[in-house]
């Protein structure tokens, strides 16, 4: 088969396509015949050697990637024959292996794709879905709330902003270019709002604050940190919650998150909450495919639409490149 494989921790340039010995499935696992897979910003880090989620720096050479769909073509022994020759997504774990033609996981893993999603919507959503999910278990959005999403073209901002369109919110995507925020308006937010543009530099928080009129935002998805997610922030009213699950202006390698002291907040009379890992998978009572299965569910349902980036897998170099550079516009998806 062929595969991506990294022998040196660096670049994008170190993303080889090889050709690789097939793997082969063991006890209770299956092997599937890779029709798309997903690619995270967190693997732009990993590739120049930054520590994974549940431990050091990758084992060199590796196959990168934790998020796949296709069809099972194999199984190891005590896999459940039923899952042969079914369309299938599933996240790997912090096991690697995605970017392949063929990649192995437990059964256990493993979602029936729903017949309504192709195979780059599935990947999509059992990784960046199953984050929305568990991000949106910290707000309870009505009609009456303003919602702010920054990075709203990227994989879980358009998710975000379909997910508070559906709720009824009142919904400003922030987003960077004129592609970005035509997407953004087409996923049905209220206001899609350039807050990139360098020359001449936009006031987007004026620019906020005018479409709101005496309205103030009621929940701010921040996944950007810095500058960004500070002023975002200066838009909440009393009451209003600071939802945090990333720092992308910040670096993923090297950022933190925007924080406030217990003074700031008190007499902004707002709330913020960091809502990634234990707390998210707490809400989820302990089981993060309640999450994938949510996130299939809302998709196939037709209520979000996952809006995918295609590259083929030959190109995963030019595929992290981009992502890093901030071309690309909802997930990012390799195609073998």
């Amino acid at each position: 088969m062929h595969a991506v494989r990294l022998h040196a921790f660096g670049p994008a340039e170190n993303l080889t396509y090889e050709e690789v010995p097939d793997p082969v499935p063991g006890p209770g696992q299956v092997r599937v015949a890779v029709a798309a897979a997903g690619v995270h910003l967190l693997d732009t880090a990993l590739r120049e050697g930054m520590p994974g989620p549940f431990g050091g720096p990758a084992d060199l050479p590796t196959v990168p990637g934790r998020e796949v769909a296709g069809t099972v073509d194999a199984l190891g022994e005590g896999a459940d024959p039923g899952w042969l020759g079914r369309r299938v997504v599933a996240h790997l774990g912090t096991g690697p292996g995605g970017y392949a033609e063929l990649a192995v996981t437990d059964a256990a893993r493993l979602h029936a794709i729903p017949p309504a999603l192709d195979e780059a919507e599935a990947v999509a959503m059992i990784g960046t879905g199953r984050t929305a999910m568990g991000i949106v278990q910290f707000t309870d959005l009505g009609p009456d709330d303003v919602v702010i999403v920054p990075a709203a073209a990227g994989g879980i901002g358009t998710l975000l902003v379909q997910y508070a369109r559906n709720a009824g919110a009142t919904v400003v995507g922030l987003a960077g270019g004129p592609a970005k925020t035509e997407l953004v308006r087409a996923l049905g937010a209220d206001a899609a709002i350039d807050y990139t543009r360098a020359s001449p530099r936009p006031d987007w928080p004026s620019e906020t604050r005018a479409f709101l009129g005496e309205r103030r935002a009621t929940v701010v998805y921040d996944s950007v940190g810095g500058d960004a997610g500070r002023e975002a922030v200066g838009l909440l009213g009393k009451g209003g919650r600071h939802i945090v699950f990333g720092w992308s202006s910040q670096g993923v390698r090297d950022g933190e998150p925007l924080t406030f002291t217990d003074e700031e907040l008190a007499r902004r009379g707002i709330t913020s909450e960091q809502v990634l890992g234990r707390a998210m998978l707490d809400r989820a009572g302990g089981d993060v495919r309640v999450l994938e299965t949510r996130a299939l569910a809302e998709a196939a349902a037709g209520r979000l639409r996952p809006a995918v980036h295609l590259f083929p897998l030959r190109e995963a170099a030019r595929a992290h490149r981009a992502l890093e550079s901030r071309g690309t516009t909802g997930k990012v998806v390799l195609v073998p």
